[in-house]
Parts: structure tokens; C-alpha cells; sequence
């Protein structure tokens, strides 16, 4: 099969490598689509996110859909044939965090992508059974892929205690951002504002959910009155005002990755008992992001707004730099000349 393979800084080298065979609890998927993350785009350029340090060749590539075309010996053969969207992790399931029903924080966590963890830019990957979620025809290849980001957008939503007739600011029009704020409103918030310095960014907010967009170097963020902050911009500013505009006994979610370290307003968190917390990741997502796509209350395949095969991986890395860009998709078997 064909594998999409980092190398090095900025470095994509095209393998062949044998299809692998699935442990008795996994399956082996084909690969229909993968969408492209910042988290992707960060190893690619810096070689690295955090203390996750990219020291060998490493697939890129989490969010990821496709069919089911073997399966392991503890897994039913019915499977075979089924469109799945792979959620993307794999945890101790003795470890103390998965007991609790939070595996998303299990120490022992192999993420596709996440060094040394290859992810799903192939033509075939394995995944446990468990994380292979079958999706309705309804729903697209593009859109099952992008279940994962959906799933970003989910937990943090639920997270912030959005509900029917709430009021959420979310900082910061990526991906991220577009899907947490179509999340907002499927979850019955009433104001949903989208803060972005770029312009295009927050048109795209108007589109994507938004009931307000606002450029926070125009207008003073720290005036409004909400009872939630989602920051999904990473920016130490864009927290920090996003914190002042939260109403006494709201919460604060964090969500971008930015700077490892900030000052706070301790004072105001303090003498507003405010709730601060963060997302990693998710847990147990998966079934609501298929239900709030195949109802129509979040829109996916709109925010694809370019493809490319696994020969194109490297461009579909940094379509993030196009104007206008949403999210790239890799679609496996895709040919270059038609790429778009």
C-alpha cells in the first residue's frame, strides 16, 4: 500500500509498505478520507507540538474515515463492508482515567499522529473495532472524516455547560472554532459570538453558526456579557478578554494551543467564581457528532474547501496558507490532476 511519510522538517517522502493485518480486536480499514489539522501542519513546519517530538519517520493524519475490508478474530465478520469514522485513539482500558470513563486522558494513550503513533495517511489503516464507528450512508466520506474535529468542538461545548438559550464567545474562526460555534447553536445557545482578527475568518463565522462575529481590535471584547468563553485561538490576549466577558459562576474552556505559559486574572477569576478548565481531546463523542450530522444541525461538507491524494500530501499541508481556506482533505487514490 501507499504511505505518506514525514521525514524530516517540510519533509514528505511517498513509501509502499505491506497492508497490515488487524490483532484479533481491530479492523482494517480503506482509507476514503483524511482531513488535515493544524496538529499536522505543526509537525510538518516545527517538528514538533509541546514535549511531542517527532525523532523518526512518522504518517501524519488522525481524522480519518473509510471502509471496513478485514476484520480480527474476536471481531464479527458483518463488519466487513461498513463505512466507518475512526476515532482515533487507543487507551489502556485498566488505566485509572479509563475506569472513570475519561480514556481521553489515559496516560498510556496511542494516538494516531502523535509521536511515535503512525496515523491515517494510507491507503489502509488498523484501528480497535470499538473506535470504528459506523456512519449511514447519508452521511459523506469528507464528513466521517471529519467527525474528529466535530468531536473537538463537541467536548468543548459540553464542557462550557451550553444549553438551551445560552450565551457563548468563542475566540479564534479556524476549524475548531466553526465547529464549536455550530455546536453552540445545536445545543441551544441563543448568542453565539465569534471573535477573529481576520476578516475572511469571520465571514466564515457568520456562515458557519456565528449569530455575531466581532473584530476584537475594533471592539472591546471584555464589554460583552456571556455566560461561557470557548478560546479556541491559542492567543494569551484573546483568553485574557475572553475571561473579562464572562458573567459571575461562568466557565471558562481552553482550547487552542498557544503559549505554554500566561499571566491570569486570578482577581477576577477568584471574585467571579468562575469555573477554568481545558479540553484534551474527547470521550464518548462519536455517536453525538454522527446524530447532529445526519439531523442537519452541523454542516461538514461545507467547510472542505480542498482535496488532494496522498501524492498531494504536502500541498494539502499547507493549503492553510490559501486565502480563503477551510480544511484540506487527502482522499487516497485521488489522482493529481484532479485535485482541487
Amino acid at each position: 500500500m501507499q504511505v505518506s511519510v514525514l521525514t524530516g522538517p517540510q519533509e514528505i517522502r511517498l513509501d509502499e509498505r505491506p497492508v497490515p493485518s488487524p490483532a484479533p480486536d481491530e479492523v482494517l480499514v480503506r482509507v476514503s478520507a483524511v482531513g488535515v489539522c493544524g496538529s499536522d501542519t505543526h509537525y510538518y513546519r516545527e517538528g514538533r507540538i509541546g514535549g511531542h517530538v517527532v525523532t523518526g519517520p512518522l504518517v501524519l493524519g488522525h481524522e480519518a474515515a473509510g471502509v471496513i475490508v478485514a476484520v480480527g478474530s474476536a471481531v464479527a465478520d458483518t463488519r466487513v463492508g461498513h463505512r466507518v469514522s475512526i476515532e482515533p485513539q487507543r487507551p489502556d482500558p485498566t488505566s485509572a482515567q479509563s475506569r472513570a470513563g475519561r480514556y481521553n486522558l489515559c496516560p498510556s494513550m496511542e494516538f494516531f499522529a502523535t509521536p511515535p503513533i503512525d496515523g491515517a495517511l494510507a491507503e489502509y489503516v488498523l484501528i480497535q473495532s470499538t473506535f470504528a464507528h459506523a456512519v449511514p450512508d447519508s452521511v459523506s466520506d469528507e464528513a466521517a472524516a471529519l467527525f474528529e474535529p466535530l468531536s473537538v468542538g463537541i467536548a468543548s461545548a459540553q464542557k462550557a455547560g451550553i444549553g438551551a438559550g445560552s450565551s457563548v464567545l468563542i475566540a479564534g474562526a479556524g476549524p475548531v472554532g466553526l465547529l464549536t460555534a455550530q455546536v453552540a447553536r445545536a445545543f441551544g445557545a441563543t448568542q453565539v459570538i465569534v471573535s477573529d482578527i481576520d476578516e475572511a475568518r469571520r465571514l466564515n463565522a457568520s456562515t458557519f453558526g456565528a449569530t455575531r462575529v466581532v473584530d476584537p481590535t475594533e471592539e472591546n471584547v471584555r464589554a460583552l456579557e456571556v455566560d461561557a468563553f470557548v478560546d479556541a485561538s491559542g492567543a494569551p490576549s484573546a483568553v485574557v478578554d475572553g475571561i473579562h466577558a464572562v458573567r459571575p459562576a461562568g466557565t471558562v474552556v481552553l482550547v487552542g494551543m498557544g503559549a505554554a505559559d500566561y499571566a491570569l486574572p486570578i482577581s477576577l477569576i477568584q471574585n467571579r467564581e468562575l469555573v477554568l478548565t481545558g479540553v484534551f481531546r474527547y470521550a464518548n463523542t462519536w455517536p453525538i457528532a454522527r446524530e447532529l450530522v445526519t439531523a442537519g444541525l452541523v454542516d461538514l461538507d461545507s467547510m472542505v474547501t480542498s482535496r488532494f491524494g496522498l501524492d498531494g500530501v504536502e500541498d494539502a499541508l499547507n493549503a492553510d496558507r490559501t486565502p480563503g481556506s477551510i480544511k484540506a482533505v487527502v482522499i487516497p487514490g485521488l489522482s493529481k490532476e484532479n485535485e482541487k
